[in-house]
């Protein structure tokens, strides 16, 4: 199973729409959950509408919270997430199985049966593999709470490290400190806590949050597995490209 848990606290404000490429995200298999952080007052009603626009293309979950939530928002976000696949595709197979039959989901069944598939689905939940890549805004406004941000990301780590099941975790930020940098790795697949200390400390903050180009930059790494392989990819078909355009001008 894979997820993008995006935190951000404002409005995407550069490039393709965050919304679009959540959906996108979702038919490659992926689900985007959002988490809202605010420290004072709202996050305003764009902002409240576009993460849950976000999650809701995405096939997530969204809420937002203090900085003091941060840590649980996270974990139980995730678990939540992963419940969710499993039930939608327990569900898929049901109607599958039954045709027009009823019933077609688990809460339709029986009690006896019900309580069999619910019990084989918490062990799914317990052990499928799974996959979560954190993509943290550091617009200038975030500045503050990247702190909390770390302390969560590492309790997420140990929540994970708990599970049987295999579970990695990567880290991306977004603007990049370059102007076209849409997103940054900064943790590649990893099951190390330790490896998240001072993780944003050395940043520089910009204003621009390309929520969008960043989502799309993360579903390119589910897709290729390594930045190097899909710069890779991308410069062959360059390549190509402009050796069928030369053929056809000659």
């Amino acid at each position: 199973m894979k997820q993008i848990l995006l935190i951000t606290d404002g409005c995407s404000n550069v490039g393709t729409s965050p919304v679009l490429a959540a959906s996108e995200a979702n038919e490659e298999g992926i689900t985007v959950n959002v988490v809202g952080v605010i420290d004072y007052g709202t996050i305003g009603e764009l902002g409240s509408r576009e993460i849950e626009e976000i999650a809701k293309a995405g096939g997530g979950i969204s809420q937002i919270v203090g900085t003091r939530q941060l840590t649980h928002t996270m974990q139980m976000m995730t678990r939540k997430t992963v419940v969710q696949t499993i039930q939608q595709a327990v569900n898929r197979e049901l109607t599958q199985i039954l045709g027009d039959q009823s019933p077609k989901t688990v809460t339709d069944l029986d009690p006896e049966r019900r309580a069999q598939v619910v019990e084989v689905m918490d062990n799914m939940a317990e052990t499928a593999p799974l996959q979560v890549i954190l993509l943290i805004d550091v617009s200038a406004s975030m500045k503050p709470k990247l702190a909390a941000v770390e302390e969560g990301i590492r309790d997420l780590m140990l929540s994970l490290q708990a599970r049987a099941g295999s579970s990695r975790l990567s880290v991306f930020h977004f603007p990049g400190r370059h102007s076209g940098e849409d997103a940054v790795m900064d943790i590649n697949w990893t099951t190390d806590p330790s490896s998240v200390r001072s993780l944003f400390g050395r940043l520089q903050m910009r204003g621009a949050t390309p929520t969008g180009p960043a989502i799309q930059k993360v579903i390119d790494f589910y897709r290729y597995g390594t930045l190097e392989g899909q710069q890779e990819i991308e410069g062959k078909y360059r390549i190509e490209r402009e050796e069928m355009l030369g053929d056809n001008v000659v």
